[in-house]
């Protein structure tokens, strides 16, 4: 892939901004918050050199999906004696929303009462604008990093999918295509958090990924998210409002990988990864029901469905619409959005009208990743 589009795709990978992703994105807080007592033992057993601690938050976005697990973890150490120096570095794309990232780590937007920075001295908030593909700080400072929803993103678009958008509908070629850019792309993850992390540090990684019954983000069962946004597309095209080279570059430049995928650098002792220093303490998948059809569900006919459809749909499109937005770059501002808008509308209509089966449930890999202490 040339310089310049690699720089483009970075702007595919971004969240939408100004606090919308976090305030949309209630199943992946959910998920993050019932990681903490992992991350929380985790730190217990990383050595205490005495030195000062460094966090990082890998693929954070705007940041507020992982504060309360933050806030919380700094609490409990500060509460427990614990008074040496914390430093935070967040880390994302440089076409991240920073900006709202730092308001919210000072109180001045979102939950004050998280707003950690501002409630303990000590304590160092860093941005870091480069993607987590490669090492991001000196190697051997980092005591425990940390990533949420994020790792399935690869390093640049592998090949286009004619036929849909996602490399879950793609035909075997495509999906391989994927699957070798993945694992690549995990080995060079796995490779420098070796190099960032002090001996005895560690990593826990919270992954989408497909589980052992096949089944992943917004396909479990019921109606396929991926499969709709396909769909919807599609008679965008049929209708002669985007083409079909517009159809193909809506390819999420994400790959799934598998529990199998995963763990495969570590089942093998002369892998680069083994090599480096790095063994899996432990990997499971986790299904995460989808806050907004669980609330409709429990709501007893109080909520219509479209109350449902009107506060489903904004969280696809928190991570989504740049996807779409990028796919129609020839046109301008004003066009591609109308054409977007127009797209995520069809889907609501398409919720309200019979909401059965819409859900996105969440599937997680989830990692606990060690530096051997002698690495």
């Amino acid at each position: 892939m040339k310089g310049d589009d690699r720089l483009n795709l970075q702007g595919e990978l971004s969240m939408r901004s100004g606090g919308y992703y976090s305030e949309r994105t209630v199943g992946a807080r959910i998920v993050i918050d019932n990681a903490f007592p992992m991350v929380r033992a985790a730190l217990g057993e990383v050595p205490n050199t005495g030195a000062r601690l460094r966090f990082a938050d890998f693929g954070c976005a705007d940041g507020g999906t992982s504060k309360g697990l933050w806030s919380r973890l700094i609490d409990e150490l500060r509460a427990g004696g614990d008074s040496r120096d914390i430093e935070i570095i967040y880390t994302d794309l440089p076409s991240n929303d920073f900006s709202t990232l730092f308001k919210q780590m000072q109180g001045i937007i979102g939950d004050a009462e998280r707003a950690y920075q501002t409630r303990h001295r000590g304590v160092f908030v860093h941005g870091c604008g480069t993607g987590f593909h490669q090492q991001l700080m000196a190697s051997g400072t980092l005591d425990l990093g940390f990533s949420a929803t994020a790792m399935h993103y690869v390093s640049e678009k592998p090949t286009e999918i004619a036929g849909h958008v996602h490399m879950v509908g793609a035909n075997p070629d495509e999906r391989a295509a994927f699957e070798g850019q993945a694992a690549k792309d995990w080995e060079a993850i796995l490779l420098a958090r070796a190099a960032e992390l002090v001996p005895g540090g560690r990593f826990i990684c919270l992954n989408f990924g497909i589980d052992e019954e096949g089944r992943y983000l917004g396909g479990t069962g019921g109606i396929d998210m991926f499969g709709r946004f396909a769909a919807h597309w599609r008679t965008l095209q049929e209708r002669g409002v985007i083409t079909e080279e517009e159809f193909r570059r809506a390819t999420f430049v994400q790959h799934y990988r598998t529990v199998e995928e995963f763990t495969a650098p570590f089942r093998d002792p002369e892998s680069a990864v083994s090599r480096a220093g790095l063994t899996l303490r432990s990997a499971h998948t986790m299904l995460t029901r989808c806050p907004f059809e669980k609330a409709f569900a429990e709501s007893g006919g109080g909520m219509s469905a479209r109350e449902f459809a009107v506060s489903y749909i904004p969280t696809l499109r928190s991570w989504s619409e740049t996807v779409f937005k990028s796919a129609l770059a020839d046109r301008s501002e004003a066009e591609a959005q109308s054409i977007v808008d127009r797209f995520y509308q069809a889907y609501e209509d398409e919720v309200a009208a019979d909401p059965a089966g819409h859900a996105m449930d969440y599937v997680h890999i989830v990692l606990d990743i060690e530096k051997s202490a002698g690495g």
